[in-house]
């Protein structure tokens, strides 16, 4: 396989804190990590039956760039290695995380970055890992969507949700070429190709984010959404509800997180600042839901942006969220460690 726009990653970005060489409960993730270079035909792998998590970097912005974004969040994936590498391991050797690398983009070719990664995305499922991929603009989606997808028809399964935490319902057109704003209207047209559903879940979508054209949009090819203003405490039985109706009728889940959904108190560093967007422990409470249903096939985080960072607090949201994201699913496959008695 090439992979033109392909980087493999290296040890010196996942350094930190050392509380005891030896001791596999003072761990960090940094001593447990393993690299991978996916265009070799065989990996080297030491968990071969046990659950295998793999981190691939998409290093572009350029969707950001053309949605009229601040552009910045190529860099996110460094970043929210460095806040990730000193979390602590809290599962045993049966659980490995692996970093690939990362796809960048070439001379602006936003198109043939979204191709590497739907090629890498590919590869890592048909090695049986779950990927996560780190952005990155959030056209990420596209590339990331088309992998799975790929995936899913080799295998002639192609019953995939697409639930995306997100303000912006990112279905804007793209006559002239996609950006960070378009890649749902693009998967939809994609799956109209093919014959397939289009089955698109929103959660924490503002109003003031999007145009009365998106939701009509929207409506008319019958999204799901939720307001982020709905997001109340009175509101979360039946907002539970409506995500365990969409989970229920697919055999695969496809997760996908803007960073913009957030506060912009705790995420001032993403490509547009959401003053009233969401608290983090809510949003990540409802990405364990859909975790817990053993669906999810691969997921991603996009759009932090260091260059508009405060004390790095975005990357260390974004790394706290993986964080919670792979405990969620170690405990749904009943692998977790017991920490205390």
């Amino acid at each position: 396989m090439i992979l033109n726009n392909y980087t493999i990653s290296n040890y010196n970005m996942w350094t930190g804190r050392i509380d005891n060489p030896n001791d596999p409960d003072s761990f960090r993730m940094h001593q447990i990590i393993k690299l991978i270079d996916i265009t070799q035909p065989k990996f080297n792998i030491d968990n071969k039956t046990g659950f295998n998590i793999c981190f691939i970097g998409f290093c572009c912005d350029e969707g950001v760039r053309r949605n009229l974004g601040r552009q910045g969040a190529k860099q996110g994936p460094e970043y929210i290695r460095k806040e990730f590498a000193n979390l602590p391991v809290t599962f045993g050797s049966n659980v490995c995380i692996y970093d690939a690398g990362d796809i960048s983009c070439v001379d602006d070719n936003m198109e043939e970055a979204q191709k590497q990664l739907e090629l890498a995305v590919e590869v890592i499922l048909n090695n049986n890992f779950l990927p996560i991929v780190i952005g990155g603009g959030h056209e990420l989606a596209f590339g990331h969507y088309n992998g799975i997808s790929n995936y899913l028809s080799a295998i002639n399964d192609n019953s995939l949700g697409i639930i995306n935490f997100d303000a912006h319902l990112d279905m804007r057109p793209y006559e002239n070429k996609g950006s960070s704003g378009t890649m749902f209207s693009q998967i939809a047209d994609t799956c109209e190709a093919k014959n397939q559903d289009f089955s698109y879940m929103c959660l924490g979508v503002q109003t003031y984010a999007n145009t009365i054209s998106l939701f009509k949009k929207a409506d008319s090819l019958e999204v799901n959404y939720v307001l982020a203003k709905d997001f109340t405490e009175s509101n979360f039985e039946s907002i539970s509800s409506q995500l365990n109706a969409f989970i229920e009728k697919h055999k695969h889940i496809y997760v996908t997180i803007c960073s913009d959904l957030f506060n912009s108190a705790v995420a001032p560093g993403v490509s547009a600042m959401q003053p009233f967007g969401m608290n983090p422990e809510v949003v990540l409470n409802f990405i364990k839901q859909i975790i817990k249903s053993n669906k999810v096939i691969s997921i991603d985080i996009a759009e932090v942006s260091p260059r508009f960072d405060q004390d790095n607090r975005t990357a260390k949201l974004a790394a706290i969220v993986i964080y919670g994201m792979i405990n969620a699913f170690i405990e749904a496959k009943g692998m977790e460690r017991k920490l205390r008695d």
